[in-house]
């Protein structure tokens, strides 16, 4: 159970990474309330998964602060605005890796928007090069409930972490994915 937690939270910083790096130029400022979020990967062992995002506008600001990539770890960051959305191209390095990176951003920030990248890591222990396709759709569902608060939230099986407290989550990734 534990193996599990740690692949969501894993998984969890890894969605929220493009977005956050293209918030660094501007994105709109999500609608705040609760955010439904499903992932689907291939080329990659992480499972398909649906969360809900709890935020507000001073939430999403300061993730954009937190999780963005930055120089000392990417090589290049390249944002820009299209007629559809935003287009971000990064090549990253993460815990003995390269990551190489490309990203669409579309909707209004109101009611939905998808993030559709394709990511190709070289490096790691298998030496193997990887290609990996992530699609996250996310669309509001409406005022976040009692018992959350912004920064909170729910995974799959009910885990449900506050992804403002950054040193548990990172505490909670394989040290060998960390840098």
């Amino acid at each position: 159970m534990r193996r599990q937690h740690l692949s969501f939270a894993t998984a969890v910083l890894l969605a929220l990474l493009p977005a956050a790096a293209a918030q660094a130029v501007e994105l709109p400022v999500r609608k705040a309330g609760l955010w439904e979020m499903k992932m689907v990967r291939t080329g990659g062992s992480m499972p398909d998964m649906t969360m809900q995002h709890c935020t507000d506008a001073s939430t999403d600001k300061q993730m954009s602060t937190s999780f963005s990539p930055g120089k000392e770890t990417c090589a290049k960051q390249d944002i820009q605005k299209t007629a559809t959305g935003y287009v971000s191209d990064s090549v990253c390095s993460v815990a003995g890796m390269t990551v190489t990176s490309h990203a669409e951003i579309t909707g209004d920030f109101n009611s939905a928007y998808t993030v559709k990248s394709n990511a190709r890591t070289e490096g790691g222990p298998s030496g193997v090069p990887r290609d990996s396709t992530t699609t996250i759709e996310a669309k509001w569902v409406g005022a976040c409930k009692a018992d959350q608060k912004p920064g909170d939230i729910v995974m799959p099986g009910g885990m449900k972490m506050n992804i403002l407290e950054l040193d548990k989550l990172k505490a909670m990734i394989p040290k060998s994915l960390q840098k």
